[in-house]
């Protein structure tokens, strides 16, 4: 969540006793101090544990704070912005991560007690489709805005995302379009949800093309009628450890046959297999995309996300699957949105 900063800000001019009286107004939240320069450069952070260690080292409420502040202290930048190094900020309980400028101003800062991680990643949420096996429910209002339990569909990816840092969020839209585009009208937290309307039904991938511009080198794709929690950190740092071109979020799906099933030969019966159970990988409906290859999208023809993966892997690009843990609904029929209803109780 990238907060609005002042509050934690202190300058290197002021004292240990300055430092106290901003952490005690800050005593309901993150107890942690960025110092800056007369210039507007961060020089230091500084935490209440800092202060009550100065004061039993024998430091006075008059020194100042560059006395007692840290100058090894961590941040992000766009030169240093490595997503393992996020991880291992929050796994060691850094609270506050400033983002800072080449000129080392601070720009914006994340509290990372409250965020998943920070993934440099573009997203386009697919929801122009009709959600014709939901209706009556879909013929005024579409899919992506019903509400399971208190919240639209599409809300939940839209927040997940965001809890993952990411801040180019696009919503394709076509049927019932200006709904979600008056939906996402106002700003969601600090996220300017963008809509873009297909001029015609393009299918999982082909409306990707509509999307004027991305930031980032890494584009996730997905379906905006899932009910999901999936771990998007995991998911990137799989596709980055694997060189991957395309990862496929996969759901392990079971197929258990209730008879006895024949091994052959021909018409020869070579065993017996008693109701065995198969196991598959299904696609979720959810993809990473290196940016530079949604130029191999056809323009203004109706291409699925099955379509784009069938002709990278012909081309010998490597995709590969990602394992999805945790639970994953893909809400379209009656009965999956009235588990995603029955699930929502219990998170």
């Amino acid at each position: 969540m990238i907060i609005d900063f002042q509050r934690y800000i202190l300058p290197d001019s002021a004292t240990i006793k300055d430092a106290l009286i901003a952490l005690d107004k800050n005593s309901d939240d993150i107890l942690t101090l960025i110092i800056v320069s007369q210039e507007g450069k961060m020089v230091g952070s500084l935490t209440d544990g800092d202060v009550r260690r100065g004061l039993i080292q024998g430091k006075q409420l008059t020194d100042s704070v560059k006395d007692i502040m840290h100058t090894s202290f961590r941040f992000i930048s766009d030169e240093k912005k490595e997503v393992s190094l996020i991880k291992e900020y929050k796994e060691r309980g850094i609270k506050l991560l400033p983002y800072l400028s080449k000129e080392g101003k601070i720009e914006k800062v994340y509290a990372l007690n409250k965020i998943s991680s920070i993934l440099p990643i573009d997203a386009v949420i697919m929801a122009g489709g009709k959600g014709e096996r939901l209706r009556p429910l879909t013929l005024t209002t579409p899919k992506p805005l019903l509400k399971v339990g208190d919240k639209c569909i599409i809300d939940y990816n839209v927040d997940a995302l965001i809890s993952y840092g990411l801040e180019n969020i696009n919503v394709t839209v076509n049927y019932l379009g200006e709904q979600l585009e008056e939906h996402y009208k106002e700003r969601r937290q600090h996220v300017q949800v963008k809509c873009v309307r297909e001029p015609k039904f393009l299918g999982t991938m082909g409306s990707v093309k509509f999307v004027d511009s991305f930031v980032n080198d890494t584009v996730l794709v997905m379906n905006s009628d899932l009910f999901t929690n999936i771990d998007y950190e995991d998911f990137y740092l799989h596709f980055l450890e694997n060189d991957a071109d395309m990862s496929v979020a996969a759901v392990p799906y079971s197929v258990n046959v209730p008879y006895g099933i024949f091994e052959l030969a021909g018409r020869d019966i070579q065993g017996v297999k008693e109701k065995p159970i198969y196991n598959y990988y299904a696609n979720a409906g959810i993809y990473l995309i290196k940016k530079k290859l949604l130029d191999l999208v056809p323009d203004n023809v109706f291409y699925n996300a099955t379509d784009f993966m069938e002709m990278l892997i012909a081309k010998n690009h490597k995709v590969i699957r990602y394992p999805l843990t945790g639970y994953w609904i893909d809400i379209g029929k009656p009965e999956d949105y009235q588990k995603a209803q029955e699930l929502v109780k219990h998170l």
